[in-house]
């Protein structure tokens, strides 16, 4: 009897200690709800410990280490975020940048995975420095919301296409492009998936995008692909302890980059800026989202989330991965009542638990994350709603981005033609006062790549 007194206070206290060190009454939620927003936001962003090494490995990393990797970057960036900033917002490596990463600075230019590697940690102390300073504002208007919006809605595009080639929908061949073969039943089972996930979000089921990846795989048990293979291999365990990814930790190549370095600048710039908007845009948009924004309209605790975030992007370079990010997913989590960072927590406690379930994650085939990579590049194209058709210097960059992206697949020459052409038509109708330095300094940058690849080919 006696021990049921002691122990019913120590429960107690322990919860308000909590209480009192995120401060979740103080804003009006319970921990009940920080731990539902928790499991609702990892639902909704669990994807990536799959999605992530499927796109990564094809720069020729070995995918069980990356899903360890995906997950020590994930859980790092969170913490920090969760402890620090005492936000609801959880981090991983980016959807966008990892594309970057692998088919256009490994595969395209043909530059090493460290050196891509280097590129991601500059980048992310590039935007740590930034975060200490306060000069944010001034980055944030010098680059123009068309240029943000080519970049946004060409990457979308980008993700979509690989997503539908991966999984078979795309054959490019003998210089012609065509629809897969529906009759080999792997393409089939893509096809399946990019019709039926689609619904799902549409119709707000929770973790749509993992179910569909668990629903897809679970299928690939009973189909054999042309090859004569099971399109799912059974694993050899279920459980496993992580694997320790050496060949990926500290893994830069610093000679490399400094020898290409007018080569791999723009795109290292690239991996600052758009790190960046991104965790501007996440920041404001999910702390609106939870009415959480200061009196003034500010983000709460700013400078540390700021500081989270490039942080967690210099260490996810460190540990073997792309630039990490603050995900919108976290929205989710907001929704359902998370307002504190010990919804971060429980996120970081789940990706800890998926180190352990890596040999499941790891016979996961490229048919089931295909359709979650198709919907993601296809709702990346969401900020075309704010396409400004009534004036020529906003309506025509996005749209020769787009074009340029789409027809060619060089993600890089699209973002290079869609800022070429604002540039000139702000010269052109003498809007001097659109002509910012930063748009200037991204311009030379681009001439400077133009003139480096074509020396390659």
């Amino acid at each position: 009897m006696s021990d049921e007194v002691v122990a019913a206070p120590a429960s107690h206290v322990e919860a308000r200690g909590l209480d009192r060190l995120f401060g979740v009454s103080a804003r009006g939620s319970t921990l009940g709800r920080e731990v539902i927003a928790g499991l609702t936001t990892f639902g909704a962003m669990s994807y990536i410990v799959v999605v992530n090494p499927a796109i990564l490995s094809a720069a020729g990393m070995d995918r069980h280490e990356l899903i360890i990797t995906t997950a020590i970057a994930s859980i790092i960036g969170t913490l920090i975020m969760a402890l620090w900033a005492n936000l609801p917002i959880a981090l991983a490596p980016g959807m966008g940048s990892n594309v970057i990463f692998a088919q256009v600075v490994v595969l395209q230019m043909g530059v090493s995975y460290q050196t891509a590697f280097t590129m991601v940690l500059i980048g992310g102390i590039l935007f740590l420095i930034l975060s200490l300073t306060r000069i944010r504002e001034q980055i944030v208007l010098g680059f123009p919301a068309a240029i943000r919006l080519g970049i946004q809605c060409g990457i979308g595009l980008f993700i979509a296409y690989l997503g539908l080639k991966n999984g078979g929908l795309l054959v490019v061949q003998n210089n012609s492009v065509h629809f897969g073969n529906l009759a080999d039943p792997a393409t089939m089972l893509t096809f399946i998936g990019v019709l039926v996930t689609p619904v799902l979000v549409a119709m707000r089921v929770p973790a749509a995008f993992l179910i569909s990846i668990v629903l897809l795989t679970i299928a690939g048990f009973f189909l054999t692909g042309l090859n004569g293979k099971p399109v799912t291999p059974i694993p050899d365990h279920i459980v496993n302890l992580p694997v320790i990814p050496k060949e990926l930790f500290f893994a830069f190549d610093f000679h490399e980059f400094i020898s290409h370095f007018f080569l791999v600048l723009p795109i290292t710039l690239y991996f600052f800026i758009s790190d960046f908007f991104s965790a501007t845009a996440t920041l404001i948009g999910v702390t609106r989202r939870g009415n959480m924004m200061t009196p003034e309209g500010q983000i709460p605790n700013a400078r540390q989330a700021f500081i989270a975030d490039g942080l967690a992007s210099v260490i996810g370079a460190m540990v073997g991965t792309s630039t990490v990010a603050a995900y919108i997913e976290s929205a989710t989590g907001v929704e359902a009542g998370g307002r504190t960072g010990l919804t971060g927590i429980v996120v970081a406690i789940l990706f800890g638990l998926s180190l352990f379930i890596w040999p499941l994650i790891a016979i996961i085939p490229a048919q089931a994350t295909a359709p979650a990579l198709v919907l993601v590049g296809v709702l990346m194209m969401e900020g075309i709603r704010d396409l400004d058709v009534t004036r020529p210097e906003n309506a025509l960059p996005p749209i020769m981005t787009l074009l340029i992206t789409v027809c060619t697949t060089d993600l890089m020459m699209g973002l290079t033609v869609g800022c070429f052409v604002y540039t000139l038509i702000v010269l052109a109708t003498r809007q001097w006062q659109k002509v910012t330095p930063w748009l200037l300094g991204l311009d030379a940058i681009f001439i400077i790549y133009m003139i480096l690849t074509h020396h390659m080919h």
